[in-house]
């Protein structure tokens, strides 16, 4: 597994194939191998990176993890692509990870060539409710790693039981507990919101979200997400939170032709679309 030391420690992540980068971003929590059902095929095509967060996966626990958040995720990313000098990339995101990914694609678009966010986080329309909600997994009465991914992943496969067997160990180590727990306290913060941010993405767009998903609904942050990027397809996915893993077969269908389409459109380094 490649690494790479960062100003947050060393980096692990998996790469595999070759051509235009594809960077691979994970959840909170979660890690490079959450890809593992579909990396092979994009690989095919592409030169896929896959990350694992500070403190997560191998990757060092970063000091002062109990300052971290999401808005940390898009420093790291942003780091990690200046220093592999990649080229204009496609990105994949989850979660956080979409968050990090769309930040990216507003903030610094030359570097994004294509954005398919898997319920990103950053649309929630925060209540008194959900502020709570986060406040409590920001705690230590907060739901344990490998509870709560049980409740968003709805459907079993070979990886999601791996990435609820990582939840249950790795995950749930009382250092990385504190990361976790830190980046849960700032999605409720100004700096999580992606709703005015989004009007600065200009990159193709596909969201996905899953209709079984309580974490971030498709009924309620997708169509938050949806309008505040019009340009965007969405699509509505009968799984949990991650249709990657969950239903990588019908992810795939959905991904590969959007991925080739950023391509052939002639963005970035007007580079065809993968054959």
């Amino acid at each position: 597994m490649p690494t790479i030391r960062l100003s947050s420690g060393t980096l692990h992540y998996l790469e595999q194939g070759q051509g235009v980068p594809l960077l691979l971003l994970s959840a909170n929590p979660g890690d490079a191998r959450d890809f593992a059902a579909v990396m092979p095929t994009l690989a095919r095509h592409y030169r896929v990176l896959a990350l694992d967060w500070p403190g997560y996966g191998e990757s060092d626990i970063p000091q002062q993890a109990q300052h971290w958040s999401a808005e940390h995720f898009h420093a790291v990313l942003l780091e990690f692509i200046t220093a592999l000098k990649l080229p204009p990339a496609l990105c994949i995101g989850n979660s956080v990870g979409g968050n990090a990914a769309a930040r990216l694609a507003a903030l610094t678009p030359q570097l994004v060539r294509g954005l398919l966010l898997v319920a990103p986080g950053g649309f929630t329309p925060h209540n008194a409710i959900s502020r709570a909600f986060c406040r409590l997994m920001g705690s230590r009465f907060a739901l344990s790693p490998r509870r709560w991914a049980g409740l968003y992943l709805k459907r079993r496969t070979p990886i999601t039981q791996a990435m609820l067997d990582r939840a249950a160990g790795l995950q749930a180590e009382p250092a990385r507990l504190v990361l976790n727990r830190a980046t849960w306290r700032s999605f409720a913060t100004s700096g999580n919101d992606l709703r005015a941010l989004a009007a600065d993405i200009t990159a193709p767009t596909l969201l996905m979200f899953g209709q079984q998903d309580p974490a971030i609904p498709a009924h309620k942050d997708g169509k938050v997400a949806a309008r505040c990027l019009p340009q965007a397809r969405f699509v509505a996915m009968p799984c949990g939170h991650a249709c990657f893993a969950e239903l990588p077969e019908a992810f795939l269908a959905e991904a590969l032709p959007f991925l080739a389409r950023c391509l052939s459109d002639g963005r970035a380094d007007g580079s065809g679309a993968p054959g």
